[in-house]
């Protein structure tokens, strides 16, 4: 098992590898495309596809985490503790991306986000689609 610092003291992820399917709503360390020089590699991403996909398919759908950033309708805040995350949060899910199974380097960094940040998530993934969404009762 490797540690990863930004998971919390003791936290303990496993290395990915091509037989690690990971879950809908857990964080893992991913390596995103389009920026091998960015010094923030890999980067926490919470896992957005189906859990069916994810066992079936050679990639996962992700949405990419960042420790700042405004929130707004496509930027979902993400508490300390959500999914083994050690600081508050940001969910862009303006960002979110494909990549396939080997970009993703280790994890699950905890338990999986609550169904309420998931759905607010998906919920995000929509308006930067261009969907008008009332808002949940």
């Amino acid at each position: 098992m490797a540690r990863d610092s930004r998971c919390g003291r003791g936290s303990h992820v496993l290395e990915a590898s091509m037989t690690a399917t990971p879950s809908r709503g857990e964080i893992w360390s991913c390596r995103l495309p389009g920026k091998a020089d960015d010094p923030h590699q890999p980067r926490p991403a919470m896992v957005i596809s189906a859990d069916v996909r994810n066992r079936l398919a050679d990639d996962v759908i992700v949405i990419p985490i960042f420790s700042r950033g405004a929130f707004g309708p496509t930027h979902i805040p993400l508490a300390a503790g959500q999914g083994g995350i050690k600081k508050p949060s940001v969910l862009f899910c303006e960002e979110i991306t494909t990549i396939d199974r080997g970009f993703v380097v280790r994890g699950p960094w905890g338990d999986r986000v609550e169904d309420d940040v998931l759905r607010a998530a998906v919920r995000a993934v929509r308006r930067a689609l261009g969907e008008t969404l009332p808002e949940p009762l």
